[in-house]
């Protein structure tokens, strides 16, 4: 089946409301593998951003998890694909870093609060960088994921759940770069 971007936006969101977990990775993985994500992809832009606040709210994190994942599905939608090789900002890390703003309800007018979730940001980015490209959906969202973990107990006092990280979506990627990804299993 042909799904259009809004209707796997839907389903990824119907699934994380599903899901007990408290490793964004786990949630990620168990996501990741139904037939309406694809190996690259916009929906990542939701997904990944998706699964933090899904291990957040399961891990005890005070934020209204229906209203947050509606939230960011409606910023995700706005992003187009390929934003890593056309902005120069990967939409794994926005979706993250989506995800943090909602977490504290910060905007573009908050005060103290304004530049704080832009520190995960540039440092994922700056990993990102140095692992190079070309693109890998799932490589960045398991970067973005696990720069965030020690963020969000730093940040929130929240200790999400994240095992060692190993790619098995690497068949499915023609462009993986192989023994250079820090996940390739």
């Amino acid at each position: 089946m042909e799904y259009t971007m809004e209707q796997r936006a839907a389903l990824i969101i119907d699934e994380c409301e599903k899901i007990k977990s408290t490793s964004p990775y786990e949630i990620f993985h168990d996501i990741a593998k139904k037939d309406f994500v694809r190996i690259h992809g916009p929906e990542h832009h939701i997904l990944d951003g998706a699964c933090i606040l899904t291990a957040f709210y399961n891990a005890g994190g005070k934020i209204n998890l229906s209203e947050a994942l509606n939230k960011l599905m409606f910023e995700g939608l706005r992003m187009p694909g390929a934003t890593c090789g056309l902005w120069g900002v990967c939409g794994a890390v926005t979706s993250i870093g989506a995800a943090l703003a909602i977490i504290d309800g910060t905007g573009p007018l908050s005060g103290e609060d304004w530049g704080s979730h832009m520190k995960y940001t540039s440092a994922t980015l700056a990993k990102l960088s140095e692992i190079g490209g070309p693109r890998c959906c799932k490589r960045d969202a398991f970067a973005a994921m696990e720069q965030s973990i020690g963020y969000i107990a730093e940040r929130y006092g929240v200790a999400l759940d994240m095992p060692i990280i190993k790619c098995d979506f690497f068949l499915l990627n023609k462009q993986c770069i192989g023994e250079k990804c820090p996940y390739n299993s």
